[in-house]
């Protein structure tokens, strides 16, 4: 286990929480790209099944939860992605 791996993920994990609250409070999502949150999951999803395979510690809990935080995000953003501000006016 590496403390700076795990300082990483939770540097990370701070910023989706702010993400998802913006999405929610503000219903919408400019700004958002469905597909660097895509390569970020893949990321994650690298790094959880380097765990599983070749060192399993604590530290994967941290991979999981930033992945289950960006798949949210990701659902909001489809959620969402019809809430543009000029969507909203044209109603």
């Amino acid at each position: 286990m590496s403390i700076f791996e795990g300082l990483m993920l939770l540097c990370f994990g701070i910023s989706w929480p702010v993400s998802i609250v913006k999405a929610v409070r503000t219903r919408t999502v400019s700004g958002k790209s469905p597909l660097f949150m895509l390569i970020v999951i893949c990321g994650y999803a690298s790094g959880i099944t380097h765990k599983l395979i070749y060192a399993r510690d604590w530290i994967i809990v941290l991979y999981i939860i930033n992945l289950l935080l960006v798949a949210t995000d990701m659902s909001l953003y489809y959620y969402y992605s019809g809430n543009t501000p000029e969507e909203k006016a044209a109603r």
